[in-house]
């Protein structure tokens, strides 16, 4: 059974305690209160268990998300729509998108415990870079709801991928990188005009790369993003659907660099 399943099941004794259980319990104790009583107490599966990880990526992004959307002191329609975007690529569930709304509205409040939501979602994914770095990915996205970065959200990211021990000049390039993907998929769907620039963008390089650094690029990026290697190391099955959209992108990208290099 799925982390989700034990989780509308009542089966809490894989949960997670600390600060995430804490918020998880705040948008769902209602619903379950007399399951996560064990939440906080039973700790049956330990850090690193798929299930475990799967349960703290869902509550930090969305948690986070209503957080990041409240950073300028108002929820704008955009952060919303974005919210709900993503719950939409992954094709939730009534009751999924139902709990993914509490966690969004639990981010934003007031005590919402950020720092340490950060610190336990670092701890809870041990080592796992790509699941990091496809978190943060999120987290980017949602920022550029509205087209645009702010400098506040921008601070906000920063403050993130810091937490997060992601190497700031890393965490630039996957700024970039996303900011581009955005840009050609945007293009792509029709409300631009694709160019080579977006594609150099989305592989997170430079149009003078050599062809062996652009294929050393797309193999490195496909394999970060490979839905089954990222769920079995934690992404939530709701979420592979982000991932393969993702390597969608890269693999258009790859063909158009490709063929304006002559390439096979």
């Amino acid at each position: 059974m799925s982390w989700w399943g034990k989780l509308a099941g009542g089966a809490f004794g894989f949960m997670l305690g600390g600060p995430i259980g804490a918020v998880l319990g705040a948008a769902l104790g209602h619903q379950f209160d007399h399951g996560l009583s064990g939440v906080m107490k039973n700790d049956r599966l330990g850090v690193g268990a798929t299930e475990r990880v799967q349960a703290a990526f869902f509550t930090a992004t969305f948690s986070i998300m209503g957080h990041m959307a409240k950073a300028d002191g108002r929820v704008s329609k955009q952060e919303i729509m974005a919210a709900r975007h993503i719950m939409d690529q992954m094709r939730l569930t009534e009751d999924q998108k139902k709990a993914a709304m509490l966690l969004f509205n639990e981010g934003k409040q007031a005590n919402f415990p950020f720092d340490d939501v950060l610190a336990q979602f670092r701890h809870e994914c041990a080592r796992r870079t790509s699941l990091v770095q496809m978190f943060l990915e999120i987290m980017i996205s949602t920022a550029m709801a509205d087209g645009e970065l702010h400098q506040h959200e921008q601070k906000l990211l920063y403050h993130i991928s810091d937490h997060l021990h992601y190497p700031r000049k890393l965490f630039d390039r996957l700024l970039s990188m996303v900011q581009g993907q955005q840009h050609y998929a945007n293009s792509a769907h029709g409300t631009g005009k694709v160019t080579l620039q977006d594609a150099y963008a989305v592989l997170g390089i430079e149009k003078s790369a050599t062809d062996a650094e652009v294929k050393k690029a797309y193999r490195r990026l496909m394999n970060q993003h490979h839905p089954d290697k990222l769920v079995s190391k934690g992404l939530p099955e709701e979420m592979m659907t982000i991932a393969k959209e993702k390597t969608q992108e890269i693999k258009a990208a790859y063909e158009d660099i490709k063929q304006s290099r002559g390439l096979r």
